[in-house]
């Protein structure tokens, strides 16, 4: 191997290889120089010696040499071809001269030289008869240490603390949260957000405290103070509305249903000698019908949950066979006393109408799509995940404003085709290659036009910092540094200018030379127009002086938007002049650089048209300036139902796995839809007009989706008694899910702890202790998919205790002093109300309050009788029993494991993302003339990455649970499961590229030749079929925790040998008369040709990322190798054969 002039002796050639452009790479050790069966392998360098090190061209392989046996490769069977042997052709370079194709194609088997893939055929050529038949090879020794490096860089930012489990930081955690809270309530609106709901606690309480309203709302005097926890006033007024309106009728529901229960079960004498049993019966199938509703829509959550309280108190509270109809007004009359109370706070007290949360979001966007803009990017992973998690939340903020009431300025369709263009913004920023040290030569230009010069510094390779230029801040505290190299290409650092040869030396000069100013002023532009709308939109939402920007930022949208025009249109007029310019070279495969340089600067132009339709919407919406107005719900029903605003989502506790659960719920159904509507092309093309061949859904799917479209089909034939019976079927399968499993366990458990109310040996105990409050606390500990852990059953009976015992202090400290109680109560309540309304464990902190109020309370209409001490223990103990009950039954009933609903949604991705490589390769790739991407299949594609783009963030989410978790084999190691995350979405990042660069070059020449299209349909066919085969083994182990078979078949050969084939027909200048002459010509000047480049790229990037996900697989669920060999088996029969041999002589 050749290499540079300038290389020492002392520093080996470093080989860099090609990454994704939407995410950061790195190199986690040096390149290792070992020849073993001829491959090339990494060997380790130092800081100093990386940036000293210089780089060597890698060449295609020689076509006539083979460099494997073919003992070492299994394939199929073969037969005489007619096409002669490849070492009879000779390589691509000197067969095809001038044709771009060929040595692009060929560019990008450097990725692929370590493989050994290369076979003499002798002029056989293989047939299978249409079949898909895989080559397996030996695997290669895995790295582990630079294995768990990789995945290690990857970790979600929630790993970086401090273990949640750990005692030795308990104390000091606690301490750091502690001051965290103090200065996030006295410096942000979250003091705001606590001062209303306390103050509408607090006047509850004060109001429970006087002798008159006490005694005239009744013993049950607290409902009134509880209905203020449950819907506290700290949420926004349309929330509100719809809170008190739901746990009004919740509460009424409840309050009917018992109070047809007691009438039931007094209606005769019979009734009365079994009121037990009939109450049971009732509260049983109302517990279960709630606990169903509670998880099948969550928006009826508030009712369904205040339901199940006043159900239990109408069946449970003072039971005795002769009915006490005042303990009905008991509850209801404080309840809506309660509510009225936070209704009015929340009106007068800093209302929030619904439009701050929207101004947060859409100010928080747009500071981290400013940021996208910055060049170069040092953390380039850290600000993708943002961009991503930017993507899903203003999603997030355009349904909570479409939900509730509001009042606002801004109308709600124009949210939403703000939304839309604020998206289609951030998924053009998440392809650009913001990492890259843009021209190097031209420092002085960048300087000019608004880039930092520390930014960029090449002449001394160091930024103010002294950070080395290749490494970023990530190198400098130890971190990998990142890739973006294509072949040989260093573009984190400047390149020496003896690497490049004078043709390409002086096409970068042009290329800088021209590109370079209208490149920065086209980002300076975009980033001044963002902060333009970003100052318009807090303008009209009347934030703008609480959350920015600040006044020095211009509102002239027009001004921005035609400053931007202008821009670009001087950009594309340049590079018009560029494209045409007789120094460019005529083809770009000997001069990478040129195409990265291109790939580089052509995706910030296009980004530019997204940032202009944006503008053009803001400033419409500038130019209406409406008033405030009212803005009634406008979100579809259905999908409403299984939505709530954000304050609901909080308070309900689990909000994490319910992201996570609707976000793979909703995959599952959008996957279903792509999973059986691919129609395979009849094989013998030339009968293709006959409708015989033309292949129909039925005869891709199985019988159980046949049963359903015949069923739900109107205009099919089936009898309606199939069809009944079908969808008979379909409901009791239905039943079947976590839904129906909830229900059963909230109405056993609920059921079996009622028991001792209606037994007369211990009704007694039961109503003076207040023990139904065991039941209530069941029913709001229990959760449909999060149960919680060992560290959530402390905490939550802790803070049922700590009330509990707050709450006898309160009255013991001066024999039930009103003043002395609420010196008590602000102490207590304060940090709890918080810990429900706006920390991260709400249900301990709704516990801890629903405790201290019942004892409290509960003593001061009781007079402390019989004994305080009594009343603390015995209330506290119905509250710790209700919990440890919950928790327990979570535990044992079809637990909620994070680690292993990991497991599974990552084998649900990887199966997502076969289903998507092969819609694009269908309708990207190799789609049929006339059959090109619609308008409407881009929109479709990119609805569909959006959806997996917050598959992607709520499983790295929910990863972070994980750490919650007490596993008793020991600790859960997460590195693999990182791994494998950030592996998928690279994946799935390569097909978004490969869709992306498909609008721009599609290789048609294979598709016009007819003879061309069919010899590369088997190499087609194998190259997709090796991959999908990969990922559907690899989620079947995951999702069965099953082993990794040894071998699979290798998608890389499979990659290696259709590019070999294509170089060979590209080669054959009789069948490229026209098109190696004619085409060649007309397309050297196109971006055709360079998009060529990350079209090949993407592709070859998804076979070598299949092999880190075939990795990371086995080091999750292991290797399946072959059995081992029993030596002593073999010793014993030979033994044994010996001795018969020596007994017959």
């Amino acid at each position: 191997m050749a290499s540079s002039k300038g290389n020492s002796d002392d520093v080996p050639p470093q080989l860099q290889f090609t990454s994704p452009s939407f995410g950061p790479r790195r190199q986690t050790s040096g390149w290792r120089e070992q020849h073993q069966e001829g491959r090339l392998h990494r060997r380790r360098l130092s800081r100093s010696a990386a940036r000293d090190a210089k780089h060597v061209r890698l060449q295609p392989p020689p076509m006539g040499e083979p460099r494997s046996s073919a003992s070492s490769i299994y394939m199929g069977s073969y037969n005489r071809s007619p096409r002669r042997s490849r070492s009879h052709l000779g390589t691509p370079s000197s067969s095809a001269p001038g044709s771009p194709r060929t040595s692009m194609s060929h560019s990008h088997l450097s990725l692929l030289q370590d493989l050994d893939l290369d076979l003499e055929t002798y002029g056989v050529e293989e047939l299978r008869d249409g079949f898909f038949d895989g080559s397996f090879l030996k695997p290669r020794k895995v790295d582990h240490e630079d294995l768990i490096r990789d995945a290690e860089f990857a970790l979600p930012l929630a790993f970086t603390k401090k273990h949640p489990l750990s005692v030795r930081h308990f104390l000091p955690k606690q301490w750091h949260d502690t001051k965290g809270v103090i200065r996030t309530v006295t410096t942000t609106r979250a003091g705001i957000k606590l001062a209303k709901s306390f103050s509408a606690f607090f006047i509850a309480y004060i109001l429970c405290l006087v002798p008159s309203i006490r005694e005239w709302l009744g013993r049950y005097s607290y409902i009134m103070v509880l209905s203020t926890i449950v819907n506290h006033p700290g949420r926004t007024v349309g929330a509100q509305l719809d809170g008190a309106l739901l746990t009004i009728l919740g509460s009424a529901t409840g309050l009917g249903w018992g109070a047809f229960a007691l009438w039931v079960s007094d209606s005769t004498a019979v009734a009365k000698r079994g009121y037990g049993g009939i109450l049971a019966t009732f509260l049983l199938l109302f517990m279960g019908t709630v606990a169903a509703l509670r998880t099948y829509y969550i928006r009826m959550y508030q009712f369904v949950f205040c339901a199940g309280i006043a159900i239990s108190y109408t069946c449970l509270a003072d039971t005795s066979e002769i009915v006490a109809w005042r303990k009905l007004f008991s509850y209801g009359i404080p309840w809506l006393f309660g509510q009225a109370l936070c209704f009015l706070i929340c009106f007068t007290f800093f209302p929030d109408a619904g439009a701050r949360p929207l101004a947060v979001s859409l100010h928080g966007a747009f500071a981290v799509m400013q940021e996208g803009l910055l060049v170069p990017q040092r953390e380039n992973m850290r600000l993708h995940r943002q961009l991503a998690w930017t993507f899903v939340s203003l999603s997030q903020a355009h349904r909570d404003l479409l939900l509730d009431v509001t009042i606002t300025r801004f109308r709600p369709s124009d949210v939403t085709v703000l939304r839309n263009l604020m998206q289609a913004v951030i998924r053009s920023f998440l392809s650009l290659r913001m990492e890259h040290q843009l021209f190097d030569e031209l420092e002085e230009k960048f300087g000019e036009h608004g880039l930092d010069k520390h930014h960029h510094n090449p002449s001394s390779g160091t930024n103010e910092e002294g950070i080395g230029g290749d490494g970023s801040h990530a190198e400098a505290e130890g971190l990998p540094k990142s890739e973006e190299a294509v072949i040989d290409i260093d573009t984190s650092k400047k390149r020496p200018s003896l690497l490049r040869h004078g043709s390409e030396e002086r096409a970068v000069r042009l290329i800088a030379s021209k590109l370079a100013e209208p490149t920065s002023r086209l980002l300076s532009s975009m980033k001044s127009s963002l902060s333009s709308c970003d100052a318009v939109l807090l303008d009209m939402s009347g934030y703008r002086k609480y959350l920015g920007p600040p006044d020095s930022v211009s509102t002239d949208v027009v001004g921005a938007l035609t400053k931007l025009r202008k821009t670009m249109i001087k950009y594309d007029e340049e590079e018009e002049s560029l494209m045409d310019n007789p120094e460019l070279p005529p083809t770009y495969s000997n001069h990478p650089e040129v195409v990265e340089l291109f790939l580089f600067v052509h995706p910030i132009r296009q980004a530019a048209t997204p940032v202009e339709a944006l503008l053009v919407k803001v400033m419409e919406m500038q130019q209406k300036r409406q008033s405030w107005r009212l803005y009634l719900p406008s979100y579809p029903f259905l999908k409403a139902l299984q939505r709530t605003n954000a304050q609901v989502r909080h308070d309900r506790g689990g909000v994490t796995a319910g992201y996570y659960f609707h976000s793979q719920s909703q995959l599952a159904r959008t996957m279903k839809g792509m999973a059986n509507v691919y129609k395979p092309l009849p094989r013998d093309t030339k009968e293709k007009d006959d409708p015989k061949q033309e292949v129909g859904r039925m005869d891709t799917i199985g019988k159980y989706e046949e049963e359903e479209d015949v069923a739900m089909d109107h205009k099919s034939h089936a009898s309606k008694l199939q069809k009944f019976r079908y969808r008979f079927w379909a409901i009791l399968h239905r039943l079947q899910g976590f839904e129906m499993r909830f229900a059963f366990k909230v109405a056993i458990v609920t059921s079996l702890l009622s028991v001792p109310a209606w037994l007369s040996q211990s009704r007694g105990w039961w109503n003076e202790n207040e023990s139904w409050w065991a039941v209530v606390f069941v029913w709001i500990m229990m959760h449909p998919r999060v149960g919680g852990n060992f560290q959530d059953l402390v905490t939550r009976a802790l803070c049922c205790v700590l009330g509990a015992v707050w709450g006898g202090l309160a009255y013991g400290a001066d024999n039930g002093n009103p003043y002395v109680m609420a010196v008590f109560a602000a102490i207590y309540m304060l940090p709890m109300i918080y810990r429900f309304t706006q920390s991260n464990h709400p249900r301990s902190g709704i516990v801890g309050c629903i405790s201290f109020v019942v004892v409290s309370l509960g003593a001061k209409a009781s007079h402390g009788l019989p004994s305080v001490v009594q009343i603390a223990w015995t209330r506290g103990l119905a509250f710790v029993v209700g919990v440890v009950a919950a928790v327990v039954v979570n535990w044992i009933l079809w637990p909620f494991v994070a680690r292993h609903e990991l497991r599974k949604a990552l084998s649900a991705m990887l199966i997502y993302s076969s289903i998507i490589y092969r819609g694009v390769v269908a309708k990207y790739v190799y789609y049929e003339k006339g059959e090109e991407p619609t308008k409407e299949d881009i929109e479709q594609s990119e609805m569909l990455e959006g959806r997996l783009r917050e598959g992607f963030v709520r499983i790295r989410q929910l990863m972070a649970l994980t750490r919650h978790e007490i596993r008793l084999r020991g600790p859960f190691d997460p590195l693999p499961y990182s791994g494998l995350i950030d592996g998928c979405e690279r994946f799935f990042e390569y097909l978004v590229a490969v869709r992306q660069s498909s609008l721009f070059f599609h290789p048609h020449y294979m598709s016009d030749n007819e003879q061309a299209a069919e010899s590369l349909l088997a190499y087609r066919r194998d190259a997709v079929a090796a991959i999908l085969m990969n990922l559907y083994v690899l989620a079947g182990a995951l999702r069965g925790d099953r082993k990794v078979p040894r071998y699979l078949p290798s998608a890389a050969q499979a990659r290696k040998r259709l590019l070999d084939h294509m170089a060979e027909i590209e080669a054959e200048p009789v069948r490229n008369t026209d098109l190696g002459k004619a085409d060649s010509v007309k397309e050297s000047r196109k971006w055709a040709q360079i998009y060529s480049y990350s079209y090949s790229q993407s592709l070859t990037g998804c076979v070598k990322q299949l092999e880190q996900l075939q990795k990371y697989t086995k080091e999750i669920v292991g290797e399946q190798g072959f059995d081992p060999i029993d030596t002593n088996a073999f010793e014993e029969a030979a033994r044994d054969l010996e001795m018969e041999s020596g007994a017959g002589r």
